[in-house]
């Protein structure tokens, strides 16, 4: 979160998106924010994603966050969502699979997840399009890892997606792999 709040200070960041299904990622962010005006919004997995029909998210939590100015988006996986089921149903892998791998094994599960809330999070309306810059928080496993500032995109403008800073990135991207 260091490296977030270095470049929180050097302003021009006016919506933060950040990967949470606990609550606990964005009330550290909500610390190193202050009382700056700044769009906050938490992206959860969908309700089912552990267990059917549960979210994961306490009713609680999330109206304690809400009542701190998030917003909350609880959606589907951009860069999984139904092609993971038809992938485990009927195998072979899909194109969004494949983008979601790639971008997995190069700069790792972090900045997969930023590119992913970013989307998801534009999808749902949490976030404007166009040409300004979002500052994304994600991570591997629990907890924030990796932060960039991109430029988002609606999924079915993917390829408008920019990645333009990275702030923080985990050196080894994959447990196991060589170092």
């Amino acid at each position: 979160m260091d490296a977030v709040t270095r470049r929180l200070e050097l302003g021009g960041i006016t919506h933060i998106v950040v990967a949470s299904n606990s609550g606990y990622t964005v009330e550290r962010l909500l610390s190193r924010v202050g009382d700056r005006p700044i769009n906050v919004v938490a992206v959860t997995h969908h309700c089912g994603f552990k267990t059917e029909g549960e979210c994961e998210m306490e009713q609680d939590v999330e109206d304690s966050l809400r009542s701190k100015g998030v917003r909350i988006v609880r959606a589907s996986h951009v860069l999984s969502g139904i092609e993971r089921s038809i992938t485990k149903e009927l195998g072979g892998a899909s194109r969004v699979e494949a983008i979601s791998e790639s971008l997995r094994a190069l700069f790792g599960q972090g900045l997969k997840v930023c590119v992913e809330i970013t989307v998801m999070a534009a999808d749902n309306g949490a976030i404007p399009c166009g040409d300004l810059e979002v500052m994304a928080i994600g991570g591997t496993g629990t907890g924030a890892d990796t932060a960039c500032i991109v430029r988002p995109a609606h999924a079915n403008s993917f390829f408008d997606f920019e990645i333009r800073e990275i702030l923080a990135i985990p050196r080894v991207k994959r447990k196991g792999k060589r170092k």
